[in-house]
């Protein structure tokens, strides 16, 4: 069970067409995903569950990934969010 913490670092924060790379990446693997923030976690899988994390600019978000792919897909989420989502900011 990998897991890894990261910080959101666009400016619009994890919102919805974030949200929904993380989903759409993430259901691409047989692992399952949660991403916890503070006390509240979600479906790495669930739009509406990704986007009741409320994650604006820094926000720090734990993301724990358990399967037989869970390390590649730890690795591509840590990469999309580094990445800032493809965004310019």
């Amino acid at each position: 069970m990998p897991k890894q913490t990261v910080f959101i670092k666009n400016k619009l924060g994890l919102h919805a067409r974030a949200a929904s790379q993380i989903v759409n990446l993430a259901s691409q693997y047989t692992s399952e995903v949660t991403i916890q923030k503070g006390n509240v976690t979600a479906n790495g899988k669930s739009l509406l569950g990704i986007l009741t994390l409320d994650a604006p600019l820094g926000s720090e978000l734990l993301i724990d990934v358990n399967g037989s792919d869970a390390q590649e897909l730890l690795t591509k989420l840590v990469e999309l969010i580094e990445n800032k989502f493809g965004e310019k900011n």
